[in-house]
């Protein structure tokens, strides 16, 4: 950045105890909420708010000194302090994972190492907290990266953005520095808390991810920066509101759903808290909180406090994993923070200060070299790791019709082989999918748009069939591509997540995007005429056939369109291939009990008034037997989670299915 014209005034360089406590409390209270309560703690907005005061003081001090800000310098700067510790946790966490993790997590995992590796975790995270596939996931040991993500992305904007507005604004209107960067962190704070409050009250599981949604918190903290010296507080006031903003971020966690209800205009509670205590500064006497914050204890600790964060998550996620425990002991919590204390201050010690101490006068190659090599190990063993499991992946065959693995075919076959490893494997099970996922055909959660894609036989056809629901209508799709070349059939894919072939309108189970995306795809059902709508009859264990199923029948009887009404399969109330890696494939505790995982009646058989173009077909007695609903048949995995069939499975039902499909298109 060009030379900057000194137009604030200077003010004492001064180490602040207080902030350094205030860091450690917040890492404490991050640690203790996710280890005891099983919540966030407002904790993670504390950081930002004294993340964006001490960077835009950094960034002022370097205007005061030298006139300008060395945008690069700035960055090595920051990464000498960021890169080691947070690299060093990332690599320890990824030969864990591989050595530890379920491998039905590992996929996930994979993602999320590499997501933290170059700062962009919150969006890899907010990315699934809207992808019907992700929403199963469970939490990986460095899901925390999230919050540091979004810092380094502020570290690079900060600099960049903010003072280079200002600057442009000066030249411009001819204005001081300090009035133009106040306007733009004012302009930044309002933008950004407006859009906040917006984005959580539509979308909050969007919303806490979201880079933009954080934003005013960091700016919070820079207008502080940038205004707090002209604020003189009296003793008492400093005294009165460095207690309650203590006190307020203590019970934040406990007060508020933080999880549910942040960031928004919620996050105003921790942020502003925090304010309060940097504002009150040492100003409160012998017993302003700055007293308790600058203890030696806590002034260590929150000189730890970066690390003590990246620490305490892997530590309680793999606590759960070898211990089996739902729920953590308080010796145990006690265990895993003074084993995340103690890793935090090897990690500092020897890892973050040699690196630190490293010569600014060095050339800027050599410093960014040291710190960018910090990441080499990571990439490295997370690319190793990636290609064993895509290699994993690929060798999953075509089972359909091979002895060892009849699948649904079981009940025909004479002598099952059982010394043959079960295919796919938990590994492979969740990626075990239709085709309509990788060439983009299965419609968004939020859109509503219909997208038809042709498979089988797509140019000389002898019968059209539309695929037509969710998931559990496109995850038969493997078994109809087993025939539908052979048999000249068409099949025109028309599937959209967690939206079912309903007329209902916008209610708990359908959202307003599935209700415009029914509309339009009735229409387009009309107008093409298909042979055959293939599509789900019910609704996992719902004991009644939903009324906007009926509704969209009889839309299509009118319009002399055929119905292949397929009841739904049993729905399992855990993730079966994570059970089957840890008790067993012949475990009955991953297998369901029948009744259990859907009615016992058809709910089809209840209905009254049928309408006379559906072809109802049942094809349980090939998922369950008359008591359980098991995990594995024939050798083959039927689940890749709760309640979806695997490809793979879905294939080796072809044979079953296409009678009973050619039963109804021949008639």
């Amino acid at each position: 950045m060009s030379s900057i014209n000194q137009s604030l005034t200077p003010t004492k360089k001064r180490f602040r105890t207080e902030i350094e406590g205030l860091r450690a409390i917040a890492a404490l209270l991050v640690a203790i909420y996710h280890i005891w309560l099983g919540n966030v703690s407002g904790g993670v907005d504390v950081f930002f708010v004294v993340s964006g005061f001490l960077i835009t003081t950094s960034l002022l001090g370097r205007v005061q000194r030298e006139g300008k800000i060395d945008i690069i310098d700035f960055i090595l700067g920051l990464t000498k302090r960021l890169f080691p510790a947070a690299f060093f946790v990332l690599l320890v966490v990824t030969v864990a994972s591989m050595l530890w993790l379920p491998q039905v997590q590992w996929a996930q995992t994979l993602q999320e190492i590499f997501a933290s590796a170059f700062y962009y975790q919150n969006w890899q995270l907010a990315f699934n907290a809207v992808d019907y596939l992700a929403q199963n996931n469970q939490a990986s040991p460095v899901q925390h990266f999230w919050a540091m993500s979004i810092q380094g992305q502020f570290y690079l904007l900060w600099p960049t953005v903010v003072f280079g507005l200002a600057l442009i604004m000066r030249k411009l209107f001819n204005m001081k520095l300090k009035t133009t960067l106040t306007t733009v962190l004012l302009t930044v704070f309002t933008a950004s808390l407006t859009y906040s409050i917006y984005l959580t009250s539509t979308n909050q599981a969007l919303a806490y991810f979201h880079t933009f949604t954080r934003v005013w918190e960091f700016a919070l903290g820079g207008i502080v920066a940038v205004l707090g010296s002209q604020i003189v507080l009296r003793k008492s006031i400093s005294f009165i509101i460095g207690w309650i903003g203590l006190l307020a971020i203590v019970l934040c966690g406990i007060i508020l759903q933080v999880s549910t209800i942040f960031p928004g205009y919620a996050a105003l509670w921790p942020t502003i808290a925090a304010i309060f205590i940097i504002l009150a500064g040492n100003n409160g006497g012998t017993l302003g909180v700055h007293r308790f914050l600058s203890l030696k204890p806590l002034a260590k600790l929150g000189n730890l406090s970066y690390a003590l964060y990246l620490w305490h998550w892997p530590i309680l996620v793999f606590y759960f994993i070898i211990s089996g425990k739902e729920a953590v002991p308080l010796l145990d919590g006690l265990i895993i923070i003074i084993a995340s204390i103690i890793l935090s201050y090897i990690t500092t010690d020897l890892i973050e200060k040699p690196i630190r101490s490293m010569k600014k006068e060095s050339p800027k190659w050599k410093r960014g070299s040291v710190v960018f090599a910090c990441m080499v190990p990571v990439v490295l063993t997370a690319s190793l790791w990636a290609n064993q499991i895509s290699k994993a992946e690929a060798e999953l065959a075509n089972l359909v019709e091979n002895e060892e693995y009849p699948g649904a075919l079981e009940v025909f076959a004479t002598n099952v082989q059982e010394d043959v490893p079960v295919l796919p494997t938990p590994l492979q099970a969740q990626n075990d999918l239709p085709k309509v996922y990788e060439d983009e055909c299965h419609q968004s959660l939020s859109d509503s748009e219909v997208i038809a894609c042709e498979y089988g036989e797509t140019d000389n056809a002898e019968y059209t069939v539309a695929l037509v629901g969710g998931s559990h209508s496109a995850q038969w799709l493997p078994a109809l591509e087993e025939f539908a070349q052979e048999e000249k059939i068409k099949v025109i894919n028309y599937t959209k997540s967690a939206c079912r072939f309903t007329a209902e309108e916008v209610n708990a189970a359908t959202s307003e995007s599935c209700y415009e995306w029914n509309k339009e795809l009735i229409q387009t059902l009309i107008s093409t005429k298909p042979d055959l709508v293939f599509t789900t009859a019910d609704v996992g264990r719902k004991a009644e056939v939903p009324q906007g199923f009926v509704q969209q029948w009889e839309t299509l009887n009118e319009a002399d369109i055929s119905v292949f009404a397929l009841r739904d399969n049993a729905w399992f109330e855990f993730d079966v291939p994570s059970c089957v890696e840890e008790k067993g494939e012949d475990s009955l505790e991953c297998a369901q009990e029948r009744e259990k995982a859907l009615p016992s009646e058809s709910p089809f058989s209840k209905l009254e008034d049928v309408p006379a173009n559906v072809h109802y077909v049942d094809l349980t007695d090939y998922l369950c037997d008359e008591d359980y609903c098991k995990p594995v048949k024939g050798n083959v995995l039927v689940y890749r989670d709760k309640h979806h069939i695997t490809a793979t499975y879905a294939r080796t039902m072809a044979p079953i299915l296409k009678k009973e499909l050619f039963a109804v298109l021949k008639k």
